[in-house]
């Protein structure tokens, strides 16, 4: 009936922890479960943790990634994989509390495809909640996508949605925005987010200001739009300026004073000029990516130690 798909990444800490209590609140809602552990090739030792858990809960099904793929790439890979009526995404950081799936699932009994888990007082660093509000500020400002910036991972899914979203096979992924255009009717829970177990956050600003560019890129043409505008912004500056400087030469039979002045000029249209041909070749990289039809994700390792898992 329910899936459970955690994307794994340096959570050796908090796994024992989260799959017991997965366990639990599980076992309180159905017998019939499965918990799928994706990790993203990890440099601790998540994967032995994930391996010495299988004996005790027959409910998991562990996989390995052949490399660090990301996040919304071991995402896809354990919806690929899942098989419940609904299924649950969540961090395996146990900021998401596996209590709350019973709330998440009873509000999606009520008639809805997709219930966010809405996380009220965030227990983040200030620098990290910084951070995601950039990166939330920037996406919206760019794809015209309203992401809710208090929503995470953490979230249930009808089999519906999770099928639709197992169709859409681009190579450069935003999970909340690929859910977000897919369109399905949506609501929210709000729950009390958890300080973080152990560990810390594998996003830095750089990694998240890259998913948020991939997003951008991958959602929407604004930014090609915004280069056409500002490239037409300038052609218009620039024959006001010359008929400043036709004016002045009329009226005073002079030559105008001023290279500084002309070389900024000059360099900063060089300098447009450049920025527009990255964008260009920013969306030209995305297709180049694509065409090349490589898998999004390799699968290492499958384990199920029970309840009939997926092969390897």
């Amino acid at each position: 009936m329910i899936s459970v798909v955690v994307p794994v990444y340096q959570a050796e800490q908090t796994l024992p922890a989260l799959v017991e209590r997965l366990t639990r609140a599980l076992a309180a809602l159905t017998p019939s479960y499965e918990i799928i552990l994706v990790d993203d090739r990890s440099e601790d030792g998540s994967w032995r943790v994930i391996l010495d858990l299988l004996p005790a809960h027959p409910a998991i099904v562990a996989v390995r990634l052949s490399r660090n793929f990301g996040q919304h790439y071991a995402i896809t890979a354990g919806l690929d994989l899942a098989r419940g009526r609904w299924t649950v995404l969540m961090d395996c950081d146990l900021q998401d509390q596996p209590e709350h799936i019973g709330l998440l699932l009873a509000r999606a009994q009520e008639g809805f495809d997709v219930v966010h888990a809405r996380r009220l007082a965030r227990q983040d660093t200030l620098g990290k909640r910084v951070m995601s509000a950039a990166f939330y500020r920037i996406f919206t400002l760019l794809s015209g996508y309203r992401l809710d910036h208090t929503v995470g991972a953490f979230r249930i899914m009808d089999r519906k949605v999770v099928d639709a979203y197992r169709q859409m096979r681009e190579a450069h992924r935003l999970f909340g925005g690929m859910i977000e255009w897919l369109g399905f009717s949506t609501a929210f829970v709000d729950v009390q987010h958890a300080a973080r177990q152990g560990g810390r956050t594998s996003y830095r600003f750089r990694s998240a200001m890259q998913v948020a560019l991939d997003g951008v890129i991958s959602f929407s043409n604004r930014p090609l739009y915004l280069s056409v505008f500002i490239g037409a912004l300038m052609a218009v500056l620039s024959g006001a300026w010359v008929l400043v400087i036709l004016v002045y030469f009329a009226l005073h039979r002079t030559g105008v004073q001023g290279w500084p002045s002309l070389m900024a000029a000059t360099t900063f249209i060089g300098g447009l000029i450049l920025f527009n041909l990255g964008v260009i070749g920013l969306y030209l990289g995305r297709i180049y990516d694509q065409v090349k039809q490589r898998p999004l994700y390799v699968i290492d390792r499958v384990v199920a130690s029970g309840r009939g898992g997926p092969a390897a």
